[in-house]
């Protein structure tokens, strides 16, 4: 029996962290699937079609045969469960619940350093100016969550890559890629994930301009 499609909607400009979270989980899991673009900017993600599937009217969402998905997170876990061949969550339940633990903290917290260090900084390589105060704070909290994670020479968060790998190093490459001032430790991992093959198929992917 076949399995169903698979479809991917992420943002027109492909710069949503969380939609590239889900890209990089489908491309370690070598599976094949369909990616759409949803124009965020004319408000495609509140059309009836898009939004039946959504729910949420955010990106990304994954269709996966008659079964759509939305949150990232919730989409990379469905994708081990169906697909555990290769697995983006460690397999420990210590470990995993770490994981889910910082994906979930990286979307809910630092609001400041999304703010003031978007991924157009990353993606399209926009300037951002100096950060203010309130960023100062956020950007400390997550050097001192990742530094108390992360090994001297620590290749990736838990041992082995997972899925938070990706979502971190992102976060550190809003800061990193901007010229901002981060820990050797702290770039260095970011770098190293930065050069995973699968987050490299992201980011050569074609991008219009702003």
């Amino acid at each position: 029996m076949l399995e169903p499609p698979l479809r991917l909607y992420a943002d027109a400009q492909f710069a949503s962290p969380y939609a590239m979270s889900v890209f990089v989980a489908l491309r370690e899991k070598q599976l094949t699937f369909d990616l759409l673009a949803v124009d965020l900017g004319r408000g495609a993600n509140r059309e009836q079609s898009y939004a039946v599937e959504s729910l949420t009217q955010r990106v990304p969402t994954l269709v996966h045969g008659d079964f759509a998905l939305s949150e990232s997170s919730a989409i990379t876990e469905y994708l081990d469960d169906t697909f555990p061949e290769t697995p983006v969550y460690p397999p420990d339940r210590h470990l995993r619940a770490r994981a889910r633990q910082l994906q979930a903290w990286l979307r809910s917290d630092l609001l400041p350093i999304r703010q003031e260090r978007s991924t157009e900084v990353v993606f399209y390589k926009k300037e951002a100016p100096a950060l203010t105060a309130a960023a100062e704070l956020a950007v400390q909290k997550l050097y001192f969550a990742a530094d108390r994670l992360l090994s001297q020479d620590a290749s990736h968060l838990l041992g082995d890559w997972c899925i938070a790998d990706t979502d971190l190093a992102l976060m550190l490459n809003r800061l990193v890629m901007n010229g901002d001032d981060v820990p050797a430790k702290l770039a260095s991992y970011a770098a190293r994930q930065w050069d995973r093959e699968s987050v490299q198929q992201w980011a050569k992917l074609g991008r219009p301009p702003l």
